[in-house]
């Protein structure tokens, strides 16, 4: 009987040490053991070691104004309370070629983007990697012409000088304009510009069209009341995509994983609280409270996932046409990269 309380009372030592082991290691909850595991307590020599979870001692996140969900997240703090042993900086861009530029030398970890920057940046051989999606968002982006123009259709755009981002997703939004008008791409005149610089031109008539994304498209819509040609129902889903660094990737899946919750997290606070939303993003921006209102009507609910199978479906297409038409040098597998689970 002695022997038995003996070895009862080293059993019980053992899986005290287990679990105080395991708590160092930052494991939380209750203590569960497989049956290959309680097979391994009879012996301390067969108990293996737990890895140390890799540091993460800075995170810079590039966004742009109409990156919903990181401006809330950004703005609330939520981030840094869910990393409180990381650096967390935020790095603002005019549009997507210049954020993933940036993420492609080293100057981010993370960022959010339309559908067309990262092709372009495939296509130059970054070594970035897409590890999330948002919904399409078709109505967010637009062409548009001054009310007064004699501009009426898409195919009006012939010979018109139409500006836009080189490399942004209104870019794919206007390839795609043209080609349903029935004409190529060398029959209008795209005009590479920034989005405040192309404003400036549309509204000194400088340009006879401009496509554009939100909130610039709401800004312009309340300012100037354009003509809209067409949004983007039809022609571009205007995905957008949440890009990394392949290390930051492969080296930090659980911190990806907390920024899609709190990402996630901030769409619902965007759908379920529209006046709090408003304001933050419009202190923020600066926009005028209207602005952000209507540029959130046409917004969707929009958790952020890693990208199902269709989504990449998608943005091949999106290669696919740049490509087509001789705007990126060489065809892309946009699978090549996508984040493997």
């Amino acid at each position: 009987m002695d022997d038995l309380h003996t070895s009862q009372d080293a059993r019980r030592k053992l899986l005290r040490l287990l679990a105080t082991s395991a708590a160092s290691f930052g494991i939380f909850g209750p203590l569960a053991l497989t049956p290959s595991a309680q097979a391994a307590t009879k012996n301390v020599a067969n108990v293996p070691t737990l890895p140390q979870l890799p540091q993460l001692p800075q995170l810079r996140i590039g966004y742009q104004k109409s990156a919903v969900n990181l401006v809330i997240a950004k703005q609330l703090g939520w981030l840094e309370k869910r990393l409180p042993n990381t650096k967390v900086s935020w790095l603002e861009f005019p549009a997507g070629p210049q954020l993933l530029e940036a993420l492609a030398v080293g100057s981010l970890e993370f960022g959010l983007t339309g559908d067309s920057p990262p092709v372009f940046a495939q296509a130059a051989g970054k070594d970035l990697v897409y590890v999330g999606a948002e919904p399409p968002k078709p109505e967010s982006s637009a062409v548009l012409t001054q009310a007064d123009s004699p501009l009426r259709t898409l195919a009006d755009l012939k010979g018109r000088k139409v500006a836009l981002q080189k490399g942004s997703s209104a870019h794919y939004l206007l390839l795609r304009a043209v080609e349903k008008a029935g004409l190529q791409w060398d029959e209008i005149q795209p005009i590479y510009l920034a989005p405040a610089d192309a404003r400036a031109a549309f509204e000194r008539k400088s340009v006879d069209a401009w496509a554009i994304w939100d909130p610039f498209y709401a800004a312009t819509e309340l300012a100037v009341r354009p003509r809209v040609l067409s949004n983007g129902r039809g022609l571009s889903n205007n995905n957008s995509f949440y890009l990394a660094s392949r290390a930051f990737a492969t080296q930090h899946s659980q911190a990806i994983a907390v920024l899609f919750e709190e990402l996630t997290r901030a769409d619902r606070l965007a759908q379920d609280d529209r006046k709090q939303a408003i304001k933050l993003i419009s202190d923020f921006s600066g926009l005028d409270a209207g602005v952000v209102s209507l540029f959130l009507t046409r917004r969707p609910h929009s958790p952020v996932a890693p990208l199902a199978s269709q989504t990449v479906d998608d943005q091949q297409r999106v290669a696919q046409a740049f490509f087509k038409i001789g705007l990126i040098p060489k065809p892309v597998k946009v699978a090549d990269a996508v984040l493997k689970s």
